[in-house]
């Protein structure tokens, strides 16, 4: 295969040439379409886990991986995270430009306005076991929206703003009740008075004997999350969201489809296992060189959680981010994790070791956000929920793009087939 004037791209198969058109992108990252490869030639293209392919166009987020570049609609994560609200970062993404003064105000009035739940779907929390998982709720009860919402069943962009914005509010609302619910304390209802996040943290904590000290610097290390998690490009869930929306479905269910794939270990749960990582080793003494050894040895099923990342080749842009604000927290709450000792040393070790240096085994997202979420008081069992808050904008911006987009087709990945070939059928009596 080669480029001619990197317009095109030749592919050679059986003496016979096949030309196929060379896409590029704003930011110079380069595709060839093979769109119509199976139709020209009898041949489809092999796979697996979508490793080099693109699934669609987006003008959303731009990642690269080997410089370590996150940006959400041009803007670079790191002037985000440090700027922005994260109903702003929200705003952004699902209508492309940062919001006025007057569209941010609109906006913080739809938030407050749909804050509530329906009552009806209160009494969904009492037939739930006390020990049900919040992502296994929090799936349920987004996708019943759409019974108690059903304005988007007929033209699913007619009302796709007033619909995100009721999705962005109730889910805050969804995941603070689903932990009340577990621990079987009263809930909380959101107060008019309060930020997106500080309402968040006020119906997860507050009590009536003991009310919750809504604490700035803590709303701020959980604005920071939010934005940082915020969108993330073709990754499992937002492909999820994007394949299931492409048979027409609509935003809540996609979104709900979205949060079962973000439910998987490798996924949104990679943070749970950094902190059951960390506990582990500070179990066993802190003895680090035993835990790098077990990484380093092939036969070992052992894995260094929070290392390395699909996409990114260097530093993950976000991590950075969250080791400083996860330093700036613990030291404004007067905080000593023996954890984030743990992970300190693990970083330094990684980072000046070849074996970790060669393979790109940089400190990603995941491995100090567990450890703020700690010190915050949110349990093990909400992280991935918290993933969900920060990823929501994100997947209803691809939702919404792909819905605008008059190229959509169902999404139909082939295979490969390694089965039997044709066999005669044997009746009953001769089997």
């Amino acid at each position: 295969m080669s480029q001619d004037n990197n317009k095109n791209a030749i592919l050679t198969i059986d003496g016979k040439n096949f030309t196929l058109p060379v896409v590029r992108g704003t930011e110079g990252d380069k595709a060839i379409d093979i769109s119509r490869l199976l139709q020209d030639t009898g041949y489809m293209t092999l796979d697996t886990g979508y490793k080099n392919t693109g699934s669609c166009r987006s003008a959303i987020t731009y990642l690269d991986g080997n410089d370590g570049i996150l940006r959400y609609r041009g803007y670079a994560i790191e002037e985000l995270a440090e700027k922005c609200l994260f109903i702003e970062v929200a705003y952004l993404l699902i209508h492309g430009h940062l919001p006025n003064k007057t569209e941010f105000d609109d906006f913080k009035y739809l938030l407050r306005r749909f804050a509530l739940l329906h009552e009806d779907m209160i009494h969904f929390f009492d037939h739930f076991p006390p020990n049900a998982p919040p992502m296994s709720i929090l799936s349920v009860m987004v996708n019943s929206l759409c019974n108690y919402y059903p304005e988007m069943s007929d033209d699913p962009l007619e009302n796709i703003n007033m619909a995100a914005t009721r999705l962005i509010s109730k889910i805050r609302t969804i995941a603070a009740f689903s932990y009340k619910k577990s621990l079987g304390h009263p809930l909380v209802y959101p107060r008019p008075d309060l930020n997106y996040c500080g309402n968040f943290l006020n119906m997860m904590f507050d009590k009536p004997v003991h009310p919750y000290e809504v604490r700035p610097e803590v709303v701020a290390a959980v604005n920071k999350l939010l934005i940082l998690h915020a969108d993330h490009e073709q990754n499992c869930s937002t492909s999820t969201v994007r394949l299931v929306g492409s048979a027409g479905v609509n935003l809540y269910a996609s979104i709900s489809a979205g949060i079962n794939a973000l439910w998987g270990p490798l996924h949104g749960g990679a943070n749970e296992a950094v902190v059951a990582m960390l506990e582990m080793i500070h179990a066993d003494g802190n003895d680090f060189k035993k835990y790098i050894d077990k990484a380093k040895d092939k036969s070992d099923p052992f894995k260094l959680s929070g290392f390395g990342h699909r996409v990114y080749k260097t530093y993950d842009p976000r991590g950075t981010i969250i080791q400083e604000a996860c330093d700036d927290l613990l030291s404004l709450l007067n905080i000593s994790d023996p954890l984030l000792d743990i992970a300190r040393q693990l970083e330094e070790i990684a980072l000046n070791d070849d074996y970790f240096i060669e393979r790109h085994l940089f400190p990603n997202v995941d491995f100090y956000s567990g450890i703020i979420y700690r010190a915050i008081g949110i349990p093990t069992n909400m992280f991935t929920v918290m993933f969900a808050l920060g990823r929501l904008p994100g997947w209803i911006a691809q939702w919404k793009e792909q819905q605008e987009d008059p190229t959509t087709k169902i999404g139909r990945p082939r295979q490969v087939y390694t089965g039997e070939v044709f066999r005669e059928f044997v009746p009953m009596k001769d089997r």
